[in-house]
């Protein structure tokens, strides 16, 4: 039985190496044009040449976006680009758009996924990309488990891709016009300014500077916040219904995300092929570990209603947040850590690896790496030498419990 595709995304380098430790079969990237991530590091030419390297060294795969929604002066620069792009051995490049579908098959070898932006909620649309030479359709979040199948069963030939984790957009599959509209940034260009995160009041016209709440409180209300997809009680339900790949989404988020819920679906996909699935409390509770808004289940069982939306707040809620990464084992059960938020001597902190359980330590003594002076606290970007019989190892993290 073939397994199914655990994809991951990657912001930077490092979020790629982090991911691809962790557990992800393949990566999905933007180089610094084209696509819909305008706002992350993306990767300029010479780190897409590592990343592709660093990918098939591993035996990992590697995907490139390039699914912005064009404007006639967007396409001047792109045969160049994907003529560049081919040359790198990508295992896919990712579009929403059928002119640039076409400028890719004109000018590459490249085969091509289409995005979610293009909004297939359909057997007939599949069928459609599949007969005009796509190798993968990445369906729409507003499709159901039960449409899942539907498509499979119509369209057998053709690779299907669908999210199981992450931030969902209030408008069909990303396409808004809100940011463009108050803000100037267009979110279909990779601009996105998220204003359906914003809090909303009512003013009418003849009262200006008067602020009526339109729902929940006096604080206003968060009208078009949608909760955080999660399907990690129903993974199985996922794989069962004939997808070849499971995206997470969040390549703007940081490596503490980006590494635990690769590592937690990586567990779950796992158990699922060694015919032990059953759904693990500990899963969940560590993908509450990490930032998130509330978690639904999309529409993959039924359409989101008002428990579906965050009406209270935009804001992300976490558990525990990254303090330390390691760099590098000095041998004699000395580490070099970079330290991400502050740290002290003494502090209940946890180790993750890509495999296992959490392992909980006091943190040792350390030592600034700068001077070797012994310092009781650390600051982010601060490099430390530890000394601990734990077996550590390059790109383990250590977090801490959030204080509320």
């Amino acid at each position: 039985m073939k397994k199914i595709e655990l994809l991951s995304p990657a912001g930077n380098y490092e979020k790629l190496d982090m991911v691809y430790r962790y557990g992800a079969d393949a990566a999905y990237i933007g180089g610094k044009m084209f696509n819909l991530r305008a706002f992350a590091d993306n990767f300029n030419d010479a780190e897409l040449e590592n990343a592709v390297k660093l990918a098939h060294s591993l035996n990992k795969k590697l995907y490139v976006t390039l699914n912005i929604i064009p404007h006639n002066n967007d396409l001047e620069r792109m045969p160049e680009y994907v003529k560049y792009l081919d040359t790198l051995g990508l295992d896919g490049i990712i579009v929403a758009d059928m002119g640039v579908f076409q400028i890719v098959k004109e000018n590459s070898n490249i085969p091509i996924n289409i995005s979610t932006q293009a909004s297939n909620t359909n057997w007939a649309s599949v069928k459609m990309w599949k007969d005009l030479g796509a190798k993968r359709v990445i369906l729409a979040r507003e499709v159901s488990i039960k449409e899942i199948r539907e498509i499979r069963d119509k369209v057998p030939d053709i690779e299907l891709e669908a999210f199981v984790h992450g931030a969902m957009c209030m408008s069909i599959s990303g396409r808004c016009l809100l940011s463009n509209y108050m803000t100037g940034r267009d979110a279909n260009r990779g601009a996105c300014a998220q204003p359906c995160r914003w809090k909303y009041n009512l003013v009418e016209e003849k009262r200006p500077g008067q602020y009526f709440p339109i729902g929940e409180d006096e604080r206003g209300t968060y009208i078009m916040n949608s909760k955080d997809l999660c399907t990690i009680e129903f993974l199985d339900q996922m794989i069962d219904a004939g997808l070849d790949s499971l995206k997470i989404e969040g390549r703007m988020k940081g490596i503490y995300y980006a590494a635990t819920t690769t590592k937690i679906y990586r567990q779950a996909i796992d158990e699922y092929y060694e015919k032990k699935w059953e759904f693990k409390q500990k899963w969940l509770d560590e993908l509450m570990t990490i930032s998130h808004r509330n978690y639904t289940s999309g529409f993959y069982f039924k359409k989101p209603g008002t428990e579906d939306h965050n009406y209270d707040s935009s804001a992300y809620k976490h558990t525990h947040k990254l303090v330390a990464k390691v760099l590098k084992d000095l041998g004699d059960d000395h580490y070099l850590l970079e330290v991400r938020n502050k740290l002290n001597v003494g502090d209940e902190v946890e180790i993750i690896q890509p495999k296992g359980d959490p392992i909980k330590i006091n943190f040792p003594e350390m030592q600034n790496n700068k001077n070797g002076e012994n310092i009781v606290s650390a600051n982010p970007n601060t490099i430390i030498k530890i000394k601990t019989e734990l077996d550590l190892s390059e790109k383990d993290m250590i977090r801490k419990k959030v204080i509320k």
